[in-house]
């Protein structure tokens, strides 16, 4: 399928997915590998332009799930050595001396379960994708082979466009399951949350979720930056620096809009534990009514921002809600400055995930019947 750019008709296979889609299918890959630890699961290429965070995924997901994992980019194979092994002269009792090939490092020595991820195959050169032909069909070359219980991953980026890639043909194409990688800014922050991500950057790139897929403005270097401005606690006394930091690594207009961002304050903006865990809910009203309020116009934006993060925090948490923090949690919900149709979502987004302490909503007059009014 064909995926759109300003300049360019980017040719990608497989569904157009966020990467909770892509965690699924290679769960499910892993799960039928554990379940028939005797079968080879079908290789899986996931495409997607650069810095959108297909090698970061894999990766995570290794770690999280206690799996080996293995890391190669066949764009810096220089010879069919890199991928083969070389060969060594070996005595046998039958045959005298024989030639036989030493693997690769790289290759994968010991049983499953594991993950081994070839980082932007298409950008390999033609011999190589040739020799690795053999490894997608039979999970092994002339010269070795993977242990069990390894799933093969691709990473690719699109062709047709201006990526210096080489073309996979259809056979190399069938012998892959196929999806493709897609921003999604929802996704993006749940991922940023658990990586512990500069809460600044988050707000920043939920408030502007339109600037990332830029020439230079990508999800990786975003986090470069962010990672950068880490360690500046007052925004507004750097900002010279910051304009250094924004144009080393993003487009000029995403260093623009995240200036602006700090001009109006909304890197100020308060985060999920100051709302959950206020003694004084009060208060943190008032803060809310003024960073939401732009003049006569309220920012719905900046206010769907919070409630995403909301969002985040609370489902990610392996432990139920305390007394305290359902309470500032209900009396957000009902607060008079959220409309109700964003009041609704964010309500809804909660109790779909089905946990008994945030059921409790549902026992909430005004929350409850909001809910069953729109069910």
């Amino acid at each position: 399928m064909a995926n759109q750019s300003t300049s360019y008709q980017y040719i990608t296979y497989g569904a157009k997915v966020n990467s909770g889609e892509v965690q699924r299918l290679l769960d499910h890959a892993l799960g039928v590998m554990q379940q028939h630890p005797e079968e080879r699961p079908t290789p899986i290429c996931i495409w997607g332009t650069h810095g959108i965070g297909k090698t970061e995924l894999v990766r995570d997901l290794a770690k999280e799930r206690g799996y080996q994992f293995v890391y190669v980019a066949p764009a810096q194979f220089e010879e069919m050595g890199d991928l083969l092994g070389m060969p060594q002269i070996a005595q046998t009792t039958t045959k005298g001396e024989v030639t036989r090939f030493v693997a690769p490092e790289w290759v994968p020595q010991q049983p499953g379960p594991g993950i081994l991820l070839l980082d932007d195959v298409n950008r390999a050169d033609d011999r190589i994708l040739r020799g690795i032909m053999q490894l997608l069909q039979n999970y092994e070359t002339i010269s070795w082979a993977m242990p069990q219980q390894w799933l093969l991953v691709l990473t690719a980026n699109p062709d047709g466009g201006d990526y210096s890639v080489t073309t996979l043909d259809d056979a190399m194409l069938t012998r892959m399951l196929h999806i493709t990688l897609e921003f999604e800014v929802k996704a993006w922050a749940r991922w940023a949350e658990h990586a512990k991500v500069d809460e600044r950057g988050i707000h920043f790139v939920l408030t502007y979720p339109e600037l990332v897929t830029g020439r230079r403005t990508t999800p990786r270097s975003l986090v470069q930056f962010f990672s950068a401005i880490r360690s500046l606690d007052n925004l507004r006394e750097h900002l010279p620096l910051l304009k250094l930091l924004g144009d080393a690594c993003l487009d000029e207009n995403t260093t623009q809009a995240f200036l602006s961002f700090i001009h109006f304050n909304l890197d100020r903006l308060p985060n999920p534990e100051e709302i959950l865990d206020a003694d004084d809910f009060g208060a943190v009203a008032q803060r809310l009514e003024k960073v939401t309020q732009d003049g006569d116009t309220k920012r719905l934006d900046v206010l769907s921002v919070i409630t995403t993060r909301i969002i985040n925090y609370v489902l990610q948490r392996k432990e139920e809600l305390t007394a305290k923090e359902f309470e500032n949690l209900k009396k957000f919900i009902l607060l008079d400055l959220l409309p109700n149709d964003l009041r609704l979502a964010f309500a809804r987004d909660l109790t779909q995930s089905k946990r008994p302490g945030l059921m409790r909503l549902f026992a909430v007059p005004e929350i409850g019947q909001l809910l069953l009014n729109r069910m």
